[in-house]
């Protein structure tokens, strides 16, 4: 049984690709983003968000921090809009919007923006892009809250307050990466614009230019990789 079968099936559970960018970004990255885990004996590893808002843009030292589990669908997601037809991945791209220190963003300014941004509130009670006319190929990336449960529970949510939001890019996507993200990248800039808040990396910093083509790189490399023929088996 090959460890690329196993991955595969650890994964097959309804709406785990759509929380899995928020679990990653629980654990400080070295290198590339978003690559599962794996624990003593094979089991899948559960990481949490604790601290990485605590210090530096995103909330200051005394607010409650952020934790999120890995469980089950949000409660009521009933929409199939932006679920993936396919739970298998292998990359996951992660950026956030943050409040600036001592603030918050606030429920109903996230869905304002999220719909001028022209994001689709759908599967999983989180916000999608969807590829215009065909929104059965799943999303091209999505938005969701750092927030326990990640969700953004329309019944509840001229009360919601969240330190920050993340966009995530989970490959493949139903465009190529790199489209997909010159996709992401404006709408999270046009929604940190419209919430007063700042465009953060993977890494809790400040989106760069150099970061920025950083990522463009990795994205054109993945293309160009899932592009490439298949090797020929050698000829003894």
């Amino acid at each position: 049984m090959s460890d690329v079968w196993l991955l595969r099936l650890a994964i097959l559970v309804a709406g785990i690709v759509l929380f899995g960018a928020i679990i990653y970004f629980g654990q400080p990255r070295k290198g590339g983003q978003g690559r599962r885990r794996a624990g003593e004996g094979g089991e899948r590893v559960e990481p949490r968000i604790s601290d990485q808002f605590a210090h530096g843009i995103g909330v200051r030292d005394d607010t409650e921090q952020p934790e999120l589990d890995l469980g089950d669908e949000a409660p009521n997601a009933s929409s199939d809009l932006g679920r993936r037809p396919d739970d298998a991945f292998d990359k996951i791209v992660t950026i956030y919007i943050a409040a600036h220190a001592g603030e918050k963003l606030r429920g109903p300014d996230i869905v304002v923006a999220a719909e001028k941004a022209g994001l689709t509130y759908g599967h999983m009670n989180v916000f999608h892009r969807l590829v215009e006319g065909h929104p059965e190929r799943g999303p091209v990336f999505s938005v969701a809250n750092i927030m326990k449960p990640g969700s953004f529970d329309m019944a509840s949510i001229q009360e919601l307050e969240t330190p920050a939001i993340a966009f995530f890019l989970t490959l493949p996507a139903p465009v190529s990466a790199l489209d997909a993200w010159e996709m992401m990248q404006p709408t999270a800039e046009r929604m940190a614009d419209l919430l007063g808040g700042v465009v953060l990396d993977e890494s809790r910093n400040a989106l760069s230019r150099q970061r920025v083509q950083g990522i463009r790189d990795e994205l054109r490399a993945y293309d160009r990789q899932r592009e490439a023929p298949p090797l020929k088996p050698a000829r003894w």
